[in-house]
């Protein structure tokens, strides 16, 4: 005969491995997580701050108004910027020398200088003091991402350039600063000078796109197979196609934007409006699945309720399960658009993946979004690339924390209504 007594130390015994390993996969997800987002600040969190060289420049006409008049094709703002280094450092004479010193700078110097002359020209013949971009290896050598203790032919920054750093940092003229370029400009082929507005604001017009379309539809079409469409062979077919398309691969659905948006349609590549469209096929099934589930969850006795009182189908659904069911389905969306945020296969096939410079104004302009700003940066050999990649993710996962507390915040208030 079994002993009772050792059954139920069995169980418990059992029961207390089960919570052990419970307690260990917990702990080891909780590490992995902890060990990607320390690693992702210490690399990225250096971005978010840009090296700035203080230079008296010149604003010489003969250099920038060489007919009299100011003229950005003509106007020579690289020689300014080398003539107010040149002038910090008058002992370099010889031609490497002086190329050297050229490097301390970005070449956004000559666009900052542009851009001052542009916006007020009577500043010609005058010298004015301004804050300049470093270069990208002039900044990792400051934020100590450099070994200066390595020999010149290991490193990209010459010993002359450590010693001019040096002089610029003992007089005052080098500081790091808030990096706003990050925010304010978009992509550029030089490290210092790239930022992520571009893709930030496709990124927005994309989602806008993708929502406006799969909310809706996605709603629509869960309430009609859930409330008013009949139970036949038609509509179980249709129920196993969309669950079968919430497991299809993403990168079919960019073929299948590639084939008929851009192909078929003639719409333009690399437009938040067809990325918006792809993510909309995406995202509808799991929309539509979560929000089929939400209207499960009401209570039949709300349906019956209302309809004892006199009310319709349709004043029944819409005036009492719908709001019922809104909280799940808005969490449907929030899964659906944060997988949509995240996506980068899809949005490579339909050209988003061009190197874009200027920011997008509509959901027709020629544009990238952060995933792929992200792959973009993650591929580029600079090593001023590699902080940036970082800080981008970083960006990344604020929106989508952002967005999702707005979803939140809104389902809560649905939730308080009833």
């Amino acid at each position: 005969m079994t002993d009772p007594g050792s059954n139920l130390r069995r169980r418990q015994r059992k029961e207390r491995l089960f919570r052990a390993a419970g307690f260990f996969a917990t702990g080891v997800g909780v590490l992995f997580l902890g060990v990607f987002f320390t690693s992702l600040v210490a690399k990225g969190a250096s971005a978010f701050t840009q090296t700035y060289i203080k230079l008296e420049i010149t604003l010489s006409s003969e250099l920038l108004a060489p007919g009299g008049e100011y003229d950005s094709l003509a106007a020579d703002a690289d020689a300014v910027v080398r003539n107010a280094l040149t002038r910090l450092f008058p002992e370099v004479t010889d031609r490497s020398g002086r190329r050297d010193l050229a490097r301390l700078v970005s070449i956004g110097a000559a666009y900052q200088v542009r851009e001052l002359v542009e916006a007020r020209p009577g500043l010609l013949d005058s010298t004015v003091s301004l804050w300049v971009p470093a270069a990208a290896s002039i900044d990792m050598l400051v934020k100590g991402q450099v070994d200066a203790s390595l020999g010149q032919s290991l490193r990209r920054v010459s010993d002359a350039q450590l010693n001019w750093v040096r002089e610029l940092r003992q007089q005052g003229l080098l500081e790091r600063r808030f990096n706003s370029a990050l925010f304010t400009s978009g992509d550029s082929s030089e490290p210092e000078l790239a930022g992520i507005r571009g893709a930030l604001v496709g990124s927005f017009l994309m989602l806008v796109v993708t929502l406006s379309l799969a909310f809706p539809v996605g709603v629509a079409a869960a309430i009609y197979l859930e409330e008013f469409a009949p139970r036949n062979r038609w509509t179980d077919i249709i129920e196993v196609n969309i669950n079968n398309l919430a497991a299809v691969p993403s990168i079919v659905f960019g073929l299948l934007g590639l084939a008929m948006f851009i192909n078929l349609f003639g719409l333009p590549r690399s437009a938040p409006l067809v990325g918006g469209l792809v993510l909309t096929l995406m995202t509808l099934p799991t929309i539509i699945i979560a929000s089929r589930a939400a209207l499960k969850s009401v209570p039949p006795s709300i349906r019956e309720a209302a309809l004892g009182v006199g009310a319709s189908r349709m004043q029944t659904v819409f005036h009492h399960v719908l709001p019922l069911a809104m909280p799940g389905m808005l969490t449907g969306t929030i899964i659906g658009m944060a997988q949509a945020l995240g996506e980068t296969a899809p949005l490579l096939m339909i050209g988003m993946v061009a190197f874009i410079v200027d920011i997008p104004g509509g959901p027709m302009d020629p544009s990238t979004v952060l995933p792929v700003q992200v792959y973009l940066w993650a591929d580029s050999p600079e090593r001023a690339f590699v902080e940036r990649t970082s800080a981008a993710i970083i960006v990344l996962l604020a929106f989508l924390i952002a967005m999702n507390t707005f979803a939140v915040i809104m389902r809560r208030r649905f939730e308080r209504r009833w």
